[in-house]
């Protein structure tokens, strides 16, 4: 997508709460990664349209797409999983300043290894997984499981800003990663048990639906 047509569509979408407008300012200022608005447009959508009732987001950062997705769907509950300290401590006090908060649990800890506290939660209509880029098949497989039959998963930076489409990357850190993302789309698109599909939306969205 061009940078025009980019532009095009973010003036497109209506105007959001002042916190929202906060959060993603706040983002930017201290380099916190939260999803693109495009992406997260498009992922409320398929949210609303799937009509989840329970959701189970694997990566809360400052807990912008959870407040998102709690103003999105206000019956739903929504459980979010982070490890790092000083993001889980700039949530909270994000959602101290909303009523959105009440639908919301946070589960401080490392998502693959708080699995046993959020089996208590399950099962959820939906799995959102948005954090570390190179464990995204741990977490897929590890919370899969607490799926429901009609569930869906969403993956974002699943094209990591087109890298997963290059052939010479010079950063090898970056090289490493690319190459774990790639390896996990293979992975994910061959998966025996679900239907996915790759919308080259925001940084790249997943949508996987369990098959029949």
């Amino acid at each position: 997508m061009n940078e025009k047509l980019h532009s095009y569509l973010e003036e497109l979408i209506p105007d959001r709460h002042f916190l929202f407008t906060e959060m993603e300012n706040y983002a930017k200022l201290h380099q916190v990664p939260i999803m693109e608005l495009q992406g997260i447009e498009a992922m409320l959508q398929l949210l609303r349209i799937h009509r989840s009732k329970t959701i189970l987001e694997v990566g809360t950062a400052i807990g912008y797409s959870a407040l998102r997705m709690a103003e999105a769907l206000p019956n739903a509950q929504i459980v979010t999983i982070e490890r790092d300290s000083e993001r889980i401590s700039a949530a909270e006090e994000f959602f101290k300043r909303t009523s959105l908060s009440e639908n919301i649990h946070l589960i401080k800890g490392d998502a693959l290894e708080v699995s046993e506290q959020v089996s208590h939660y399950a099962p959820f209509d939906a799995i959102f997984i948005d954090a570390a880029k190179g464990q995204y098949k741990k977490f897929f497989e590890i919370y899969s499981k607490y799926l429901n039959l009609d569930g869906m998963i969403i993956t974002d930076n699943v094209l990591f800003k087109g890298l997963v489409a290059e052939e010479e990357i010079e950063s090898k850190r970056t090289r490493n990663l690319v190459k774990k993302i790639n390896e996990f789309n293979r992975w994910l698109m061959g998966h025996p048990d679900y239907d996915s599909v790759i919308l080259p939306v925001g940084d790249g969205v997943a949508i996987s639906k369990k098959k029949r």
